[in-house]
């Protein structure tokens, strides 16, 4: 029997569910995944999670060369304490008790619910004291002269990320007090008691989820282009093994957040109408990873051909004026290799990006977690090509890797701290009144 259209209708029910969001989108979605698997559990024993809240990759898919598959539905939710000052104990423990109560009712994977909390420069500044010098946090500035994005400056951030859209949908409930259980656990007060959400994103990424939902999007060409295999927007793949930094790497290894993070948040809007219907696949991809790539007939369809390596050599990337001169245009790839691995070669940044069609748009989510912001600074301009302008084929935003069809909206910086110090930090790492 072909099940093909129940198939279809299902998934058109998640992928207005989690955008949507609410107690309604979540019975819908709850309704539609009814006969699902239950979800897993968390443990009684919450020791032995660790430290790392960044730590994902053990916890999710991968594909067969190994590189991390996110998890497919996830939301940002930007969160706003009341007053000027700093939150007490009462309020830790609050924001604590919270956090736990979500690790009980979820396993800590792609099949149950991962999470993090970040906490911004303008929520340390509640405090009398600093954060330590060796903690590298501005706040969020523009990264490039053609851009004026807003800045996000709320006092934390919250990252849900599943497979399963109804999780993600009902973590949120709890948290907000739309519901008084979550996977079967009782939540003793909402989030909200502690602090207001003051903005909601949402997001996803995967093989066919962009495919399914370009149709009349504003930024997508009207013959709907994306290709089924893609999980992103522009058509190709992302996220290779051996183009993301560890995540020991990115983890703060000395102070009072050892064992922490820093997050940059950007958002992006994208116009891909030129980019499908001007430009040629040879021109995208030698656009989107290198002219080399193109000229030499690297990527295959969307790149799974790549394997865990998007194929930017150090030749590549040192040759990017030779490139440029030679066939006019630069890679995006390209570009931003010159600045993101250190003296020893390994990669500085850890993105895991995804795609969103908040207020009806195509757009882009860019999570990167690194030890300092200054290093995603650093990374940005590189990609910014602002350095070959001199060089008479490229212009700022024209045959400049990506930048013309992608246009930076909004911009924030976190300090995602260790999981015993998540609940509202000081700026010496510690949490008192947190059990």
């Amino acid at each position: 029997m072909d099940d093909g259209g129940a198939d279809a209708s299902r998934r058109e029910v998640l992928k207005a569910a989690v955008a949507a969001g609410g107690v309604s989108a979540l019975s819908a979605c709850l309704e539609a995944t009814e006969d699902d698997d239950p979800v897993p559990t968390g443990p009684d024993d919450l020791s032995v999670l660790t430290e790392r809240q960044h730590a994902w990759n053990d916890r999710v898919r991968t594909d067969d060369h190994g590189n991390t598959l996110l998890p497919r539905h996830q939301v940002l939710l930007y969160l706003t304490l009341p007053g000027s000052g700093p939150p007490d104990g009462s309020d830790r423990e609050s924001v604590a008790a919270v956090l736990r109560t979500l690790e009980r009712a979820y396993e800590r994977s792609h099949d149950g619910l991962l999470f993090s909390i970040g906490y911004s420069p303008r929520y340390f500044g509640r405090y009398d004291a600093s954060l330590p010098a060796s903690i590298d946090l501005p706040e969020p500035r523009r990264l490039s002269p053609f851009e004026s994005p807003t800045f996000d400056r709320q006092d934390a951030m919250i990252h849900l990320a599943s497979d399963r859209a109804a999780v993600v949908l009902a973590a949120e409930a709890a948290l907000t007090g739309a519901e008084a259980t979550v996977n079967g656990v009782s939540m003793e007060q909402p989030l909200t008691d502690t602090v207001e959400i003051a903005d909601r994103r949402t997001g996803f990424v995967g093989a066919g989820m962009p495919a399914e939902r370009q149709n009349g999007l504003a930024g997508i060409p009207s013959s709907n282009p994306v290709p089924e295999e893609s999980p992103l927007f522009m058509g190709f793949i992302a996220g290779f093994r051996q183009n993301q930094a560890t995540e020991d790497y990115v983890t703060l290894a000395g102070g009072p957040f050892s064992g922490g993070t820093t997050k940059h948040v950007s958002n992006l809007r994208m116009r891909l109408d030129d980019w499908y219907d001007e430009q040629s696949y040879d021109q995208r991809v030698a656009e989107l990873f290198s002219p080399a790539h193109a000229d030499r007939g690297l990527v295959e369809g969307v790149g799974e051909n790549l394997g865990d390596d998007n194929g930017v050599t150090p030749e590549i990337a040192d040759s990017i004026r030779d490139h440029a001169r030679e066939f006019a245009r630069v890679g995006h790839a390209q570009k931003a290799a010159r600045a993101n691995r250190d003296d020893e070669g390994r990669v500085r940044t850890l993105r895991r990006h995804f795609e969103s069609t908040d207020d009806d748009e195509a757009s882009l989510h860019f999570p990167s977690l690194q030890r300092e912001i200054t290093t995603f600074e650093e990374v940005r301009k590189a990609m910014n090509g602002t350095d070959l302008t001199d060089e008479p084929a490229i212009r700022q935003r024209v045959n400049n890797g990506i930048l013309e069809y992608i246009f930076t909206k909004r911009r924030g910086n976190f300090l995602v701290p260790p999981r015993s110090l998540r609940a509202l930090p000081t700026p010496d790492g510690r949490a008192p009144g947190v059990e």
